[in-house]
């Protein structure tokens, strides 16, 4: 990497750190109050878990999407994978607003799903530029996964 790569990792890393930011102003508040009373599966993490967890995860995003960028806009391929790199990061803010925003875990696990699909075209779309990127992408992509097991079974539990 060159010094002239540098701001567009910065760039790649702090967009996706702000959707993430995005998404925690609907999560910080619901969690004590709405989050709290709902009915979740044996198999639900601690709350305390899911800030590190998603950190990490907004990371590795914008570090596979900065190993994608710097082979270069001028190539179609490059642009279109990150169209739908962004496409994805704002389902996965959009899922926070609706899921803990509107307190509704069946529209939450709708956007979760499409959230998933757009992730996984992501990280295909990835691999035909880098390798790395796409490998980046697969602990977002079982981390989601996951979640929607988990977005499901509180939607279950709560009809």
């Amino acid at each position: 990497m060159n010094t002239r790569d540098i701001p567009k990792l910065v760039v790649s890393v702090v967009a996706c750190l702000a959707a993430g930011a995005i998404g925690s102003v609907f999560t910080r508040s619901a969690i004590p109050t709405w989050y709290a009373t709902l009915q979740k599966p044996f198999f639900s993490p601690p709350n305390w878990l899911f800030a590190p967890v998603w950190t990490l995860l907004y990371i590795l995003m914008g570090i596979a999407a900065f190993l994608v960028w710097r082979k270069g806009l001028e190539n179609r391929q490059v642009r279109i994978a990150l169209i739908v790199f962004l496409i994805q990061l704002v389902l996965n803010a959009l899922w926070s607003v609706v899921f803990f925003g509107l307190e509704s875990p069946l529209y939450g696990f709708i956007v979760i799903v499409v959230l998933w699909v757009a992730i996984l075209f992501t990280a295909l779309k990835f691999y035909r530029i880098s390798l790395a990127s796409s490998v980046l992408l697969w602990p977002y992509l079982l981390w989601v996964t996951f979640a929607v097991v988990l977005n499901s079974s509180i939607w279950l539990l709560n009809r």
